[in-house]
């Protein structure tokens, strides 16, 4: 388990916490922190699910860096999004802590960290590592804005280098929109933007579980049709029912392939959808989403598609029982 890596420190004397508020940065829902003090812990996080978890557990929750006595960084899978984590945790505390898994790059952050400061110490333990610092300069760390065919976008997000072909494919097959529209997953805007190309959408929103993707997507949309919320999709509850939805869904939770969250997805917008609403969305053409399309919607047809996606236009949306 990641966090035995921290226990095994302390327990062993090799990391002494000082006394203060400890501030963790992006860790999973489910993450071990039994071994800090909870009335000590802010959670740092900017993933809508992961916080509303945080808080039900007891949490306190925050998505800006708090000045701390340690701040502990829960490795991400991109290394710019990693070291940025970095910067901002020596920026708020004078000891940091990072754990993180060799698949997510643990060896070669801790490999660029000894180039500026030594480690106080380093734990090795379950296909990972945890090491503390006191000291550095990590400020050229900080993650910039990345500019990308127009739009802005920033280290960690979804498809941070451009358009990913789902989108691309799912994009190419819309039709001009028109009414309440959702784009559920909106990321960083590409898709809101080509939906609001068409004059007669009355109401884009964008609804975003990364609250840095949320950010840029408010930087590069800036028609006044276009709502922005940071929630998950699965429980969010629109005002009023959409005339379309449309989604590029997720398919990991980390590294791992979860179809559940498409699945999760389409339900979602049954729900959301007029009766006479439509969905349209993209996914990996090997994912078994067709059956429950089926038992969703009265009709169901593939559209169009890429080398590796289908796109798949769905209406009547069966109405929800109990």
């Amino acid at each position: 388990m990641t966090a035995s890596r921290l226990t095994l420190a302390l327990d062993s004397g090799a990391l002494t916490l000082p006394e203060g508020p400890v501030a963790v940065l992006g860790p999973p829902a489910g993450f071990d922190l039994s071994a800090l003090p909870r009335d000590r812990v802010t959670i740092v996080s900017h993933f809508a699910p992961d916080v509303a978890r945080w808080k039900a557990a007891g949490f306190e929750t925050t998505r800006d860096t708090p000045d701390a006595a340690a701040a502990l960084v829960v490795l991400p899978r991109s290394k710019d999004a990693a070291r940025a984590l970095i910067a901002e945790a020596t920026a708020h505390a004078p000891l940091v802590l990072v754990d993180g898994q060799k698949h997510d790059g643990v060896d070669s952050v801790l490999k660029a960290v000894k180039a500026r400061v030594a480690p106080g110490g380093v734990i090795s333990k379950a296909h990972g590592k945890l090491f503390w610092v006191s000291g550095g300069d990590f400020s050229d760390w900080v993650a910039p804005d990345r500019m990308v065919a127009g739009f802005v976008t920033r280290p960690g997000v979804f498809s941070a280098d451009g358009p990913d072909k789902g989108s691309q494919a799912l994009a190419a097959a819309l039709p001009p929109l028109k009414g309440r529209v959702a784009d559920l997953g909106a990321g960083w805007g590409f898709l809101a933007r080509e939906i609001l190309a068409s004059e007669a959408v009355t109401r884009l929103d964008l609804i975003e579980a990364d609250a840095v993707a949320l950010d840029c997507a408010r930087r590069n949309i800036t028609d006044p049709r276009a709502g922005f919320h940071w929630a998950d999709v699965t429980g969010f509850r629109p005002d009023q029912p959409y005339d379309t939805v449309v989604s590029n869904p997720p398919f990991h939770v980390g590294r791992a392939g979860d179809p559940g969250l498409g699945l999760a997805f389409i339900a979602a917008a049954r729900r959301m959808l007029a009766p006479h609403g439509s969905f349209w969305m993209v996914a990996n053409r090997h994912l078994p989403y067709e059956d429950a399309l089926g038992r969703a919607f009265g009709t169901v047809e593939e559209v169009g598609g890429a080398p590796g996606f289908k796109v798949i236009h769905a209406t009547r949306p069966h109405r929800l029982r109990g």
